[in-house]
């Protein structure tokens, strides 16, 4: 244990105590808890970000878009907005913030609403005609206030939350046992060929309670997207080098996958939910400009994408090879089973 995590353990514990005495109010009913005749789906975690939550909430919309009216509710961080908000075509990240945004993007033809409170956000969303037949919450696991049919919980492969700790000495939100509030755990990022040897490992040390459902998710990579129309008909050239752009809380599964795929990589990270400015372009332009050779390009996330598409930045990158890389999630075959024959007989049974 680092010497700064050991000074920091002190207050963490006070921290735990605070979050052990808030939970123990919602549990007793002190602290006031709603819950809904429709299906609502909560994705979260109990770290902070990091563990995959936007595509697996966008597997969900995939999972039922075609047979339920759904709508995903998010919090909209780092929006310069307050209250609810209906997520249109004119509305930019500031607006909405870049997690709706990509919602909005991929999936126009479900609703996408943004609201800090998310009791409100709900009743305003049942109030639509037509109103959603599913509501999908996006990173509210700690939001206590509502209680959702189905709780998601996420955990990282590489950083699971029984080897974490809490803030500020770690990275976790609430204790471990606040993870007996989920119906499903899914551990995530795993190799895309995980062992029974592993699996019984990690169940073993996740230690999930009685009835709750433990699954395995992997990160599928997509080809690569131009960000702007100019570099839609430039061909791409693998084997070079690349420019990393992130703001994203954990970029390292990216870059061990561009580092499969490029001579060379070099980074340019930025804080999660970075807000890109034009001196940031320039940032980019300059260190873009200092890799050697003519076989390069820049790559960066889709949410990063949301916001470098906002026009003061775009307009300074779209003579420069900018593009994304798309991600979806994919469930092992025994996992995607559970996975399915769970939501859908929630779903099915609140109908």
């Amino acid at each position: 244990m680092g010497f700064l995590r050991i000074i920091l353990l002190p207050f963490a514990s006070i921290f735990g105590l605070i979050i052990r005495l808030r939970n123990l109010f919602f549990d007793l009913g002190i602290l006031p808890v709603e819950s809904y005749e429709l299906p609502v789906i909560s994705v979260g975690n109990l770290s902070v970000g990091g563990t995959g939550k936007t595509p697996h909430v966008e597997y969900l919309v995939r999972m039922l878009k075609d047979s339920y009216r759904v709508a995903v509710l998010s919090r909209g961080y780092g929006r310069g907005t307050k209250g609810f908000l209906m997520a249109e075509p004119q509305h930019s990240c500031n607006d909405i913030g870049d997690e709706p945004m990509l919602y909005r993007s991929k999936f126009p033809d479900i609703i996408v609403a943004v609201d800090e409170d998310r009791r409100h956000g709900i009743r305003q969303l049942m109030e639509l005609t037509p109103a959603p037949r599913v509501i999908l919450l996006d990173d509210a696991y700690q939001h206590r206030y509502v209680k959702p049919g189905a709780s998601i919980l996420l955990t990282d492969y590489y950083h699971l939350y029984t080897r974490d700790h809490l803030m500020p000495a770690g990275r976790l939100r609430e204790p471990v046992s606040g993870a007996k509030r989920a119906h499903l755990i899914i551990v995530t990022k795993t190799d895309p060929t995980l062992s029974p040897l592993i699996e019984r490992d990690l169940l073993n040390e996740l230690d999930p309670c009685p009835g709750q459902q433990v699954c395995f998710s992997y990160v599928r990579y997509g080809s690569l997207v131009a960000l702007t129309k100019e570099n839609s008909n430039r061909q791409v050239k693998l084997k070079g080098s690349v420019l990393m752009v992130a703001g994203i809380a954990d970029p390292y599964p990216l870059e061990i996958h561009l580092r499969h795929h490029f001579n060379e990589v070099e980074k340019l990270i930025y804080k999660d939910h970075h807000v890109f400015t034009t001196a940031d372009a320039a940032d980019i332009r300059s260190r873009f400009r200092d890799i050697i050779g003519s076989n390069k390009i820049i790559v960066t996330t889709e949410k990063d994408a949301m916001r470098l598409k906002e026009k003061h930045v775009s307009d300074q990158l779209k003579d420069l090879p900018v593009y994304y890389l798309p991600v979806r999630i994919e469930f092992h075959p025994e996992s995607k089973r559970i996975f399915h024959s769970y939501i859908h007989h929630y779903v099915g049974e609140s109908q």
